[in-house]
């Protein structure tokens, strides 16, 4: 299984716009005010630099998958021991995103449809291509569909211009300061940081050099474009108004327009959503299912896929309402713990010991041929 850095491109891109594009945007306007979009290149800088860690971590041992090269860095038990967290960060994190999917395509599509239906039509998709295709299905679909979702986004922002009161963003910095502007740039961060994601895809690239520079163009790519977004929201209902919405976006292409012609295009962001949470579900569980495979190393990774599907059904059902998984969940488990460990501790951790255990044995063995 490998896939092309145009196809690793496109699968973060994806991994990061939609979910940070609908979630990330209250939040962070909550705290910063009418400087949230700033909250966005504090993000999409952090995104970068962890995304270039997790990046060079992979690149020392390119010919191995992150479950063998944490091996070859720290041993069989303690390597084998240290990937777990990855694994209680990724199965709770799909049961989230399902339920928040199923919620908010519930709400704006199929208000009369359970749940439940909605939820075990998205798993029998991302099933269904990750059994069938692995990580090049996956990697396909992507290809087809993030140049779509782009020029959607792009679009809509385009149509409400006329919409928009430039002096909706001032004044700067003044009403914020540098910590409601830090505390408003947690949440993208936590999303951003997810592209570290490269540790585990770099192996099936065809070209592992360039794993690293494709994966920060397309966490780039998507910083500047939410930036952009953020901007404009702010300038079509101000601060104080997209603070209290829990979908800004969604809400800003409602508002949409153009000559009593162009309206009532609330569908787009919804299939936005859907399109791009399929791709990111699937990659997740992808990465999940082949990792834990090897972990206990099965015959057939695939086999783990229907365990993972059997128990993300009531994972994504246990969550009361969307307070307790759009709020309580990155606040309380996401952010205070899988950044710190998962995003940046495990990874530096990786790369320090791997890069002076290389460098060590490159000497011993120049020193023997020496």
């Amino acid at each position: 299984m490998k896939i092309s850095p145009k196809q690793l491109f496109w699968i973060i891109a994806i991994l990061n716009i939609g979910m940070t594009l609908l979630l990330t945007q209250t939040p962070a306007i909550t705290a910063a005010k009418q400087d949230a979009w700033i909250c966005f290149v504090i993000a999409g800088g952090a995104g970068v630099g962890l995304v270039f860690i997790a990046g060079k971590l992979s690149l020392l041992y390119p010919d191995q998958t992150f479950i063998e090269y944490s091996q070859t860095i720290l041993g069989k038990w303690l390597g084998r021991i240290i990937v777990i967290p990855y694994f209680i960060q990724l199965i709770p994190t799909m049961g989230i995103i399902l339920r928040e999917s199923s919620d908010f395509i519930q709400m704006t599509l199929f208000r009369n449809t359970p749940l439940l239906v909605l939820i075990v039509l998205m798993l029998y998709l991302m099933v269904y291509v990750t059994y069938k295709g692995g990580i090049e299905g996956i990697a396909r679909c992507s290809e087809m569909i993030g140049p779509v979702i782009m020029v959607i986004i792009i679009l809509t922002m385009l149509l409400n211009l006329n919409n928009i009161e430039w002096k909706q963003i001032l004044p700067l910095y003044a009403d914020s300061g540098w910590r409601k502007i830090a505390e408003g740039s947690l949440s993208p961060i936590a999303f951003l940081g997810e592209a570290n994601i490269i540790m585990m895809l770099t192996y099936f690239t065809k070209h592992p050099k360039k794993s690293v520079s494709i994966t920060i163009k397309g966490v780039a790519m998507v910083s500047f474009i939410i930036m952009l977004n953020t901007l404009e929201v702010i300038m079509v209902f101000g601060s104080g108004l997209a603070a209290h919405i829990w979908y800004p976006y969604f809400e800003m292409v409602r508002y949409i327009s153009v000559l009593e012609f162009i309206q009532n295009i609330e569908i787009i962001p919804t299939v936005i959503w859907m399109l791009s949470i399929f791709i990111k579900l699937s990659t997740f569980l992808f990465v999940t299912s082949h990792g834990i495979g090897q972990l206990f190393h099965l015959k057939d990774w695939r086999k783990v896929i229907w365990f993972i599907a059997i128990l993300l059904i009531p994972l994504s059902i246990m969550y009361r309402n969307i307070d307790v998984s759009s709020i309580n969940y990155p606040n309380k488990f996401f952010i205070p713990f899988v950044v710190p460990i998962n995003m940046v501790a495990i990874p530096l951790f990786l790369l320090v010991v791997g890069t002076i255990r290389k460098t060590r044995k490159e000497k011993h063995v120049s020193l023997t041929n020496g």
